[in-house]
C-alpha cells in the first residue's frame, strides 16, 4: 500500500515539475534578502516558501489541466501524464485547489497586503495556459506570472509596495519570456498546424532566437542596475558578470538549424543563473 501511494505522489510531483521550482524560487529570495537588508525571521521565510510551493503547484497543475488535449495532439508532449493516464484530472484539480489554498494561508499569514495581492497573482497564473490561442506574447505573460515572485518577497518582508523592487521583476519577466521563447522552438511545426500563437511560430527560428539574445541583454542591465538602486557592491557585480557570460554560452549552445543542446540551455543553464543571483545578492547584503 505505502508503495502505491509513494507513486501516486512521485507522479503528481513529477506532473508538476517540482524539481523545477528552483528556476523562480532563487529570485524569490532574492527580493526576500534585498527587502530585509539580510536573512528575515524563521517564520517570514517559512511562509514565503509555502506561498511559493503553493503558486507554483497550482500554476503547473492547472497548466497541465488546460493543455491535456493539446498535450495529447502534440507527439512531444503525449506522453505527459494526464493524456497519457498516469495522472487522473481530478488529482490534478485536487493539487491546482491545494495549491491555491497554501498561497492564500501563506498570505494570510505574511500581511494583509499580501493577502489583498494574492488574487492578483493567482489570475495571471489561471490565464497563462490559454494566451498561446489568441496572442503569439504568451511567453510574456508566464514571464509575468514567475517577475511577481521578488515583488510578493518584498512585500512579504516589508508589508508595503515599493517601486525600487519593480526593475528585478522586470528582470525575471525577461528571463522567463526569453527562454520560454527557446523553449517553444521545438514546437513550431506543431503550433503551425494546430494554429497555436508564440514568437516562433510568428517570426521563425532565426528571429525568434535574436528576439531571445535582446531579452536576455536587456534582463543584465536590469540586473546591473540593482547595484545604485540598493547600495549593492563587488560580489553582486560579478554575479551579473557569470550571469552574463551563462547566457551568452546558453546562446551559444544553439542555431537555427541545431536545436539538439536545447535542453542543456533552457534546463541547467537557467538553473544556474537563478541560483548565481541569490547567492550574490545574499553574499553582498550579509558581508
Amino acid at each position: 500500500m505505502h508503495e502505491g501511494v509513494w507513486s501516486r505522489v512521485t507522479a503528481l510531483l513529477e506532473m508538476i515539475k517540482f524539481s523545477h521550482t528552483v528556476f523562480a524560487l532563487p529570485f524569490a529570495l532574492t527580493g526576500m534578502v534585498l527587502a530585509a537588508r539580510g536573512i528575515p525571521g524563521p517564520t517570514t521565510i517559512f511562509w514565503i516558501l509555502v506561498a511559493m510551493v503553493g503558486a507554483r503547484t497550482a500554476a503547473m497543475a492547472w497548466n497541465r489541466i488546460a493543455d491535456a488535449e493539446i498535450d495529447g495532439r502534440n507527439p512531444r508532449t503525449a506522453a505527459r501524464h494526464i493524456p497519457a493516464g498516469t495522472v487522473r484530472p481530478g488529482e490534478a484539480w485536487a493539487l491546482v485547489a491545494a495549491g491555491v489554498v497554501l498561497t492564500l494561508v501563506a498570505a494570510w499569514a505574511l500581511n494583509p497586503l499580501c493577502l489583498q495581492l494574492s488574487p492578483l497573482a493567482l489570475a495571471v497564473i489561471f490565464v497563462y495556459p490559454y494566451t498561446k490561442r489568441f496572442t503569439s506574447w504568451s511567453h510574456y505573460i508566464l514571464g509575468l506570472a514567475l517577475g511577481a515572485a521578488p515583488l510578493g518577497s518584498w512585500v512579504a518582508v516589508t508589508g508595503e509596495w515599493s517601486w525600487r523592487i519593480v526593475p528585478l521583476g522586470l528582470a525575471v519577466l525577461l528571463w522567463v519570456g526569453g527562454f520560454d521563447i527557446l523553449y517553444a522552438l521545438q514546437d513550431l511545426d506543431f503550433d503551425r498546424a494546430e494554429g497555436l500563437r508564440s514568437v516562433p511560430q510568428r517570426f521563425g527560428r532565426g528571429l525568434s532566437l535574436k528576439i531571445a539574445a535582446r531579452l536576455h541583454a536587456v534582463l543584465v542591465v536590469l540586473l546591473a542596475a540593482q547595484i545604485p538602486l540598493f547600495g549593492l557592491g563587488f560580489w553582486y557585480a560579478l554575479g551579473v558578470a557569470a550571469v552574463a557570460l551563462l547566457l551568452l554560452y546558453e546562446h551559444a549552445l544553439l542555431t537555427p538549424y541545431d536545436l539538439s543542446r536545447l535542453d542543456a540551455a533552457f534546463f541547467t543553464m537557467n538553473g544556474v543563473i537563478s541560483v548565481v543571483v541569490f547567492a550574490a545578492t545574499l553574499v553582498d547584503v550579509v558581508l
